[in-house]
């Protein structure tokens, strides 16, 4: 099987598009009442098992970034070429919108539905009220997190490789139980965008915290990884 630009490219659109339909519509179709949905737990559970799914349907075409952070962090860690993860990220974010869109189309259909899309929020708009600071800090430090199970369930000297999608999936399952009621979650620039773009109003005000903080935690845990857990034995060049 040849993987050509244009593989990768859709790949990335398919799996964000699934990652923000399910992982958002779990809170919005299934709901955040653990007595009448899925609760908290079910929210998470449901954005890792997207990844999960989509690790193992794409990940041999493009490996499955399915969020920029990520392919921001694998740029500097030496793992890919700028240029790629440019065209990865543009389509992440296509496929975020097109995930939001799909979830508003099915949401829509219910008669009491109040138009959220699974947006992350701060403020007022974080689940419990967490202030910009204490949301700015949990997703800087969760996508550090996130990113450093990545570049170790990836490694080449990892010999459980072939589980490396399970990992991912589930420390995306763990960090949702503890971030849940701070912003909603993002650790996925494109994850938030998506539905901040079709909400608008405050959730895209806001979507600038969700964008800049997981950045960073990515950059941050690459830097780490590379300057002191595991040096690339060579790096891409940019």
């Amino acid at each position: 099987m040849k993987v050509t630009t244009v593989s990768k490219f859709f790949a990335e659109m398919l799996g964000t598009m699934v990652l923000v339909l399910m992982g958002c519509g779990s809170a919005v179709i299934a709901g955040a009442d653990g007595t009448t949905g899925v609760g908290l737990l079910g929210i998470a559970f449901a954005f890792g098992l997207s990844v999960v799914a989509m690790a193992y349907a794409i990940g041999h075409i493009s490996g499955c970034h399915i969020n920029p952070a990520i392919s921001i962090g694998m740029v500097v860690a030496g793992r890919m070429k700028a240029g790629e993860a440019a065209y990865y990220i543009i389509a992440q974010i296509i496929g975020a919108i097109i995930g939001a869109a799909l979830l508003y189309v099915i949401a829509s259909g219910k008669a009491d539905y109040t138009g959220g899309l699974g947006q992350d929020g701060y403020g007022e708009l974080s689940p419990q009220k967490y202030s910009m600071v204490s949301g700015f800090i949990a997703e800087v430090v969760f996508t550090f997190i996130f990113l450093l199970v990545i570049f170790g369930a990836t490694s080449s000297k990892n010999i459980h490789g072939g589980f490396a999608g399970l990992s991912i999936g589930l420390s995306l399952v763990l960090i949702h139980i503890v971030g849940i009621p701070v912003t909603g979650v993002s650790v996925n620039p494109a994850r938030s965008i998506g539905p901040a773009v079709l909400v608008g109003g405050a959730a895209l005000s806001q979507v600038w915290l969700f964008i800049v903080a997981p950045i960073i935690g990515a950059i941050l845990s690459a830097l780490i990884w590379n300057i002191l857990l595991e040096r690339p034995d060579k790096k891409a060049t940019a």
